[in-house]
């Protein structure tokens, strides 16, 4: 992994979509399966707990045959990769292509859902010019073997880029191709788009954090509320970097002419942990992008630039892989320890509705019944502002706090926005990190309520949730 270069969106729509959605139905959620480790459990295992939870794709990095035959009969789609050394080979040879084809490929296809595979990782960003120029020929190569094996409808190929094939990426709107190499992207682009294929990216808000460490750019990065941040070309307001990115390689693809082309996320992901001087890796943001970006994939609301449509996302990683080189941090991204137990919980066990909170953070608050998001004590208007305009801003139904509204006395920026931040938490999932809002809400379990203005303590209990 390189270095690449709003807070939670959550409509009615939304949130009735999240409910009858099943697990299954969540085709746009993967993980990345990692090998560099000296610990990890057998693949038949790895399959059985991928089995267990939302996770409806999986991409390797190479094309392990115990792993490829282990998910056999899952129905869980596989991404295998090529080997950034290997790409030579394939564009000098076209057997090599269907050697390849015949020994990775054939003879598990199709108990073994093989839907893509990736030829090199960030080659356009390598630098290594001559590697630059054998990857449109080795992917055609590769295109070739697939359709001599009848399979080009049914596998696809690409390759993977950081964020840094994008000049630019800010505003959103204005981002375009690296022009050092825009030849090049120019006949890959048009190799995926006659193909139908997808543009594998690999966006991470944490690294952008890492070069800007304030609070405003921590809470942008995670999906917590916070002011946004405006595309000033097109006037649209930005409230999550995920989507600033994403909206980036959209507006590059446009620019260069191919409005058709597919945008899937490869990579993105946060550490869990990271060395003494290391900036953002911690439990808490390692959740929060990670639980927060699951809801809003979720939530189907998709990007301004690509409304209504959840971008295919493969979090990074599922495990942990200890024989990383690097900070520690390169070797906490992992969701999974190799003896299965979480890191932490975002919710994407099929098992599990409501995640249980890692024994470092403050305690949910014992209760038989109902619980209710309330801001803490001490947290001042200004904040409270924010939090009230972040969740009326953002498709949630603030009527009962407007003039005439049940809730609207006392007219005061504090029990609006406690209204307001309960409404968001029980509508979203009524999940711990839900009510968070840049730590500056609690989970209370006496109710809120007060003479007619009554606090929902389930979304069921709203009028507006089906």
């Amino acid at each position: 992994m390189t270095s690449r270069d709003h807070p939670f969106m959550l409509l009615f729509i939304a949130v009735h979509l999240l409910i009858i959605h099943s697990a299954e139905s969540q085709s746009f959620i993967g993980v990345n399966y990692g090998l560099v480790a000296d610990n990890l459990p057998p693949p038949p295992v790895t399959a059985k707990l991928l089995q267990s939870t939302s996770v409806q794709k999986v991409r390797l990095y190479g094309s392990d045959p115990a792993i490829i035959e282990s998910l056999a009969n899952t129905g869980i789609g596989i991404v295998i990769g090529v080997a950034n050394g290997d790409i030579p080979a394939l564009a000098n040879d076209p057997n090599v292509a269907k050697n390849w084809i015949s020994a990775n490929v054939l003879p598990f296809y199709p108990a073994s859902k093989i839907i893509l595979i990736t030829v090199g990782n960030e080659v356009m960003t390598s630098g290594q010019r001559n590697l630059m120029t054998q990857l449109l020929p080795a992917m055609e190569n590769m295109e070739n073997a697939l359709h001599a094996a009848f399979l080009e409808d049914k596998i696809k190929v690409s390759t993977v880029h950081s964020m840094a094939v994008l000049k630019n990426s800010e505003p959103p709107s204005m981002a375009i191709f690296d022009p050092s190499f825009s030849d090049l992207m120019k006949g890959l682009l048009g190799f995926i788009d006659r193909t139908g294929s997808p543009l594998a990216i690999n966006p991470y808000p944490y690294f952008a954090y890492r070069s800007d460490p304030r609070p405003e750019t921590l809470a942008f990065c995670l999906f917590q509320p916070n002011a946004g941040r405006v595309d000033w070309n097109t006037n649209i307001k930005y409230t999550n970097m995920f989507d600033a990115q994403v909206d980036a390689v959209r507006s590059a693809l446009n620019s260069m002419g191919f409005k058709n082309v597919e945008i899937i996320v490869a990579e993105t992901g946060w550490p869990y942990k990271g060395d003494s001087d290391e900036v953002g890796p911690s439990l808490e943001n390692a959740r929060a992008y990670n639980g927060n970006l699951i809801a809003h994939l979720r939530s189907v609301v998709g990007t301004p630039l690509m409304p209504g449509k959840p971008v295919d996302t493969y979090l990074f990683a599922l495990y942990d892989e200890d024989l990383k080189p690097g900070p520690a941090s390169e070797r906490a991204f992992g969701l999974y320890k190799s003896d299965l137990s979480m890191n932490y919980d975002i919710g994407l066990s099929k098992n599990i509705q409501t995640p249980s909170m890692p024994k470092t953070t403050s305690p949910k608050p014992k209760s038989t019944g109902s619980l209710w998001c309330v801001p803490k004590s001490g947290v001042t208007d200004l904040q409270l502002q924010a939090n009230l305009d972040y969740v009326c801003g953002h498709g949630i139904d603030c009527s009962p706090i407007q003039p005439g509204g049940p809730c609207f006395e006392p007219n005061t920026v504090a029990s609006h926005a406690a209204y307001a931040m309960n409404l968001l938490y029980q509508t979203a999932g009524r999940n711990p990190w839900n009510c968070d809002f840049s730590q500056t809400a609690i989970l209370s379990s006496k109710n809120p309520s007060y003479d007619n203005c009554v606090y929902p303590s389930s979304a069921a209990e709203h009028p507006c949730i089906p």
